[in-house]
């Protein structure tokens, strides 16, 4: 009868599948074996995963907070559901008032899939972070520019910290992953094992393929990993509702990169179509745009198209035809970049099951006009500017006033002499205001008026260029609709792209052939501020032009 009660309650058992894959139920958490050497615990309360055991090391938990949305919701509604088909898999739902958030299990698999489905502003959702205990990864300073090592004091808002001159922070990942076009993955590696957040495709996310955000944090209280969906450092994005996923939480052993068939960009996701995740759209309901190719490409440029609109966005890089599938149905801005610049924009409409054909686009590129005289190179970004020449731009991964870079307050520029290394990639109206642009003209040049046209990638609290001729003033111009968050002091200088053009009339040249125009760059802005967050630009190029 014992052996007969025993068979009874293990046919009955919830984890019942295979020998070790399954869930229990201890009361206060539901506890998922993947079969796969990982095991998770997930609170029944608020949905966190207060245990990730992988081979039986504890990778969630920091001084009480595990791994979770956001900061961690509160009491929450949180249910499990076992399938078997198309595979034996575990999903477990977390309502929290408006958000549903989902997490997956497959099993043989050492990976969670997560899940945001965000309805409104009611709930904050900018990320999901995976809490990391101390001592398991450690860290080269160096390259570790988003670890903060021991003895480093705050210099710049409780997130930004120096020490000797150097400077960390969570912000500066731009030296190892760059923009989110750049990477698939974030994560840390040991010889034993590699843990790693696969990023989602960002189609409810927020920012584009150039978008530059923090995605790790380490120090001595342990490290973190993210999955930002929209954060609001720069950001001059819309925030965007729906189902946001699968991110996925993958470990490896040997310290071994992530398994590609996971990354956003290739993975068949198609086994979840039967999961009944709210919001999920199947691929036999999503279109795509294809395209036989650009014109007036210019060598030495990445080139990218992009879908957005207010509910989506998608992009992918084009080096001859080109193709973006999966989209959600809707009616999209495309918009085709050299760089990170704007050089075709247009509107497309993708139907379920649909897809747009474009023929060659050709590219508008502010390159080809011909210019009088012109500083750096449109491309939407300060490279090639002081600070900016390395790849990765040292200041997309380190303070401004990091003693590695030169000092922004350079000597003025001479047109002919000066190289665009001379000229600064950031201009900030109490560091480095007024530079001055030194040039000549011709006899025939100085017999008209000519066009100065300023590219600005971003423009923080406010700011923006005004410009004088000798002693011509142009008038001043209005703030363009940039973000009113730090950026260019958090390893971005991502904002929106625009050229400010002031015409400059004849009246104002000296009237000489051998002497210089001085041109007088300023920030300005009606808000106040000091030192690095001070009102600042950054550059794309600057030129002038005959009218």
């Amino acid at each position: 009868m014992r052996f007969l009660a025993t068979l009874s309650a293990l046919l009955l058992a919830p984890a019942a599948v295979f020998a070790a894959w399954g869930y229990t139920d201890d009361g206060k958490n539901y506890i998922i074996d993947t079969n796969a050497n990982l095991v998770v615990r997930v609170s029944k309360t608020n949905g966190d995963m207060n245990s990730i055991k992988y081979r039986g090391v504890e990778y969630s938990g920091q001084n009480g907070k595990y791994s979770h949305v956001e900061s961690g919701l509160g009491a929450s509604t949180v249910t499990i559901k076992q399938y078997t088909s198309p595979a034996n898999i575990i999903k477990v739902t977390v309502k929290y008032g408006t958000l549903l958030h989902t997490l997956v299990f497959r099993y043989g698999n050492p990976n969670v899939y997560i899940f945001m489905n965000k309805a409104d502003t009611s709930v904050t959702v900018s990320r999901y972070i995976l809490r990391v205990p101390p001592n398991i990864f450690t860290n080269d300073p160096n390259e570790d520019t988003d670890w903060i090592p021991d003895g480093a004091t705050a210099i710049e808002s409780g997130d930004v910290d120096g020490k000797s001159g150097q400077t960390w922070s969570k912000h500066y990942s731009g030296k190892q992953y760059g923009r989110t076009i750049d990477y698939d993955y974030v994560g840390y590696q040991n010889k034993n094992v590699g843990m790693y957040m696969v990023r989602s495709n960002h189609e409810k996310a927020s920012g584009g393929p150039f978008f530059r955000s923090l995605v790790r944090r380490g120090g001595s209280g342990g490290p973190d990993l993210y999955d930002i969906y929209h954060y609001n450092m720069g950001h001059t994005d819309v925030m965007r509702f729906g189902l946001q996923g699968p991110s996925v939480l993958t470990f490896t052993d040997n310290g071994a990169a992530p398994n590609a068939n996971l990354f956003a960009r290739k993975a068949d996701w198609s086994w979840f179509d039967g999961l009944e995740i709210a919001g999920w759209v199947p691929q036999s309901k999503r279109g795509a745009v294809v395209g036989v190719g650009l014109s007036n490409m210019k060598s030495g440029y990445q080139y990218v198209v992009g879908l957005k609109n207010n509910a989506a966005q998608y992009w992918a890089a084009a080096t001859g035809a080109w193709k973006i599938t999966g989209v959600l149905p809707g009616t999209y801005t495309l918009t085709v970049y050299k760089g990170e610049l704007e050089v075709h924009t247009e509107s497309v409409t993708v139907t379920a099951g649909g897809t747009v054909a474009k023929n060659t686009i050709t590219c508008v590129d502010p390159q080809d006009t011909t210019a009088i005289w012109r500083i750096g190179e449109w491309d939407g970004t300060p490279k090639g500017f002081l600070n900016f020449l390395d790849t990765p731009m040292k200041p997309t991964y380190m303070h401004p006033s990091d003693t590695r870079l030169a000092k922004w307050d350079a000597a003025n520029f001479i047109v002919g002499n000066s190289q665009a290394s001379n000229f600064p990639g950031y201009i900030w109206k109490d560091i480095n205001n007024d530079h001055l642009v030194y040039f000549k003209l011709t006899a025939d040049q100085l017999k008209k008026g000519a066009k100065i046209r300023f590219g600005v990638t971003e423009g923080m609290a406010g700011g923006r260029p005004a410009i004088a001729v000798n002693s011509w003033t142009a008038p001043l111009q209005a703030d363009k609709g940039q973000g009113d968050t730090r950026s260019l002091t958090v390893g971005t200088y991502r904002g929106n792209n625009y050229i400010y053009e002031y015409s400059v009339p004849q009246s104002a040249w000296i009237q000489k052939t051998n002497e210089y125009q001085t041109l007088k760059i300023s920030v300005i802005s009606g808000k106040a501020a000091t030192g690095y967050l001070s009102p600042g630009i950054s550059v794309d190029a600057i030129d002038m032009i005959a009218v």
